[in-house]
């Protein structure tokens, strides 16, 4: 194809078939362009997007001030490994840990990269700090969990799809059911080997399961009484999208920065990804106190782009558009809004069985089976109507907007959502 001819959805398509891996099942639309709560694909149709790449877009597409703060650093300095100092990690630093109120940060650069680094801190500091003879140490995770696809992180997804013909497993890892504080008690009291729990505060890949209100409260307690890290994954709930500025803040009121008021749980560690770069950039952070985080000395753990300056001008700049913007309330208040919306078509529907989530972070369930192409039919006519969602575990559509997303905007959207499913009723 010619440089100069214009690439159609059908060219762009048949060339990542050609020659890309088949790791991904996208829908069928090409897009070229993103501002705010819009994107556009080569042929120029304009769609909301209800996913924002798996909440990393919070701030919206192609937000002027993150962009600006990258364009600059891209223009002076982009990289200078950790050989050598820069004069933008550290500002950085203090800056995100005064955010979220924690002693250090470690850099990464993607969300399963944090993850990983997460278990590394986690199994260190049990080695060395609790005691735990070396090569013992186990971290429980719930069943239904998505922390990435590395090799150690699959080991522990029940998702057979992710795991099936990528063995051998690594080893010390307990799975125990989601939303189950009994279960976690048992497995905590079954060895004295247990390091860590690492949980995510709503299980968004599994369909957005927002667990009871008092179980991330009553995890953590069990964690502290047993010298256990309580470690809180918020690479997708993080960063507004639930409605407050973490999920683990609950139904905290500080918008923020966090002041870690009545009802916050407060992790060991915390991990986050995605949206801390407002989608520009790939930025992901582990944030500690100084007697866990300090278990970790020179060349034990790295990477050549973690705290490159770009992501740290990326970050700071996408961390201040969710405050001057009060993007946490604007979910909050929007989720109400849409879950209130949606209930009342669902109490005469019988295509959607339930909607459930918390802030801009939702889904429904299609009254089908997992192994149905239902939910698929429907996106295919969400996004010809103009709006872009995807399923997740076959039946069920996630909903997650950019959080600058207006309530005039929302209410179009409410209308597409419910229009498209009305042409599916049974």
């Amino acid at each position: 194809m010619s440089v100069l001819e214009k690439l159609t959805s059908a060219d762009a398509i048949a060339l990542e078939d050609q020659y890309g891996a088949h790791n991904y099942h996208p829908l069928p639309v090409v897009l070229n362009r993103g501002e705010g709560v819009y994107v556009w694909d080569v042929e120029g149709k304009k769609y909301y997007d209800f996913l924002s790449a798996y909440s990393a877009v919070n701030q919206g597409h192609c937000h002027p001030k993150i962009v600006s703060a990258m364009i600059a650093q891209a223009q002076t300095l982009t990289l200078t490994s950790r050989a050598f100092y820069n004069d933008k990690l550290g500002v950085y630093e203090e800056y995100i840990t005064k955010y979220f109120g924690f002693d250090k940060v470690l850099p990464m650069n993607t969300g399963a990269e944090a993850v990983e680094t997460a278990l590394k801190i986690c199994r260190k500091w049990a080695y060395e700090k609790k005691g735990i003879p070396e090569n013992e140490a186990q971290i429980i995770v719930c069943e239904g969990n998505f922390h990435g696809r590395t090799t150690t992180i699959i080991s522990f997804s029940n998702d057979e799809n992710a795991r099936k013909n990528f063995g051998p497993y690594t080893a010390g890892f307990i799975k125990i059911a989601y939303d189950d504080i009994e279960a976690l008690e048992k497995a905590i009291s079954a060895s004295k080997n247990i390091a860590g729990f690492l949980v995510e505060p709503i299980q968004g890949e599994a369909g957005v399961y927002v667990p009871s209100e008092d179980y991330l409260t009553k995890a953590k307690a069990l964690c502290e009484a047993n010298n256990v890290l309580f470690i809180a994954d918020e690479v997708q709930t993080g960063i507004a999208r639930t409605g407050s500025l973490l999920a683990v803040c609950g139904n905290c009121s500080c918008e923020n920065h966090c002041e870690k008021q009545s009802g916050y749980v407060t992790p060991d560690i915390l991990i986050l990804g995605k949206a801390i770069s407002g989608g520009a950039y790939p930025v992901s952070a582990v944030l500690a106190n100084d007697p866990i985080m300090n278990v970790i000395k020179p060349g034990q753990h790295g990477s050549t782009f973690g705290g490159n300056p770009v992501a740290a001008a990326v970050a700071m700049a996408a961390l201040d558009v969710v405050t001057d913007e009060h993007l946490a309330q604007n979910a909050r208040k929007l989720g109400q809004i849409f879950r209130s919306e949606l209930a009342k078509y669902i109490e005469t529907s019988n295509i959607v069985t339930l909607v459930r989530g918390k802030g801009l972070l939702n889904a429904i369930v299609i009254n089908d089976t997992e192994d149905s192409e239902t939910a698929w039919n429907i996106c295919v006519k969400l996004a010809e109507n103009g709006l872009l969602a995807k399923p997740t575990h076959g039946n069920i559509i996630r909903f997650a907007p950019p959080l600058v997303m207006t309530e005039e905007q929302l209410r179009d959207c409410i209308a597409i959502i419910i229009n498209t499913l009305k042409a599916f009723e049974l």
